[in-house]
């Protein structure tokens, strides 16, 4: 069964949907520098060449969404994760969740991942959803084949899948909630 939410996790002080990619790159080293010297939460790990791959990601995503029929508003995506995981929470110093229903998204403009960007496009093992992008249409299948990872995989011990990773493709559904 699908999970009928898609949801966003935070910093609480920082608000939903502060997303490093929208930043220039210099800007957004600076920040996410400023989080490593805190060292604050998950983001405080993050390599000195995470932004860069990111973007390569981000890139790799958009392109293998577009060639699925994707129409996507925005260069970079804004992520969220289908169905509950609360262990995002401990991302965060004070994390907050928001949840918004899947059929507010239009299909055309949200993709995912069968884990986060990063494991799903660069982790080496043999699994057949690595290196994939899914459209809602693909939902179904993918997680009758191989579950949700929040069931089979809640605490991390099976390898890095803990959720389905939605990237969302334009700013229109999320109006109310970004600055």
């Amino acid at each position: 069964m699908i999970p009928d939410t898609l949801y966003h996790y935070y910093e609480a002080s920082r608000g939903p949907f502060c997303n490093l990619s929208d930043l220039p790159p210099d800007e957004a080293e600076a920040i996410l520098n400023a989080i490593r010297g805190r060292g604050e939460g998950f983001a405080s790990q993050r390599k000195v060449d995470y932004l860069s791959i990111r973007r390569e990601l981000e890139d790799f995503v958009r392109a293998r969404f577009v060639e699925k029929g994707g129409l996507p508003d925005r260069d970079r995506p804004h992520y969220m994760i289908l169905g509950k995981c609360d262990w995002l929470i401990s991302w965060y110093a004070h994390g907050d969740v928001l949840g918004i229903p899947l059929n507010h998204f239009d299909a055309t403009q949200v993709s995912f991942t069968y884990g986060d960007t990063f494991p799903a496009m660069r982790y080496a093992d043999d699994k057949s959803y690595r290196r994939q992008v899914y459209t809602l249409a693909d939902l179904p299948d993918l997680i009758a084949q191989y579950g949700l990872p929040q069931d089979w995989n809640s605490d991390g011990r099976n390898g890095p899948d803990r959720y389905i990773e939605a990237q969302l493709w334009s700013d229109k559904p999320l109006r109310q909630w970004l600055g």
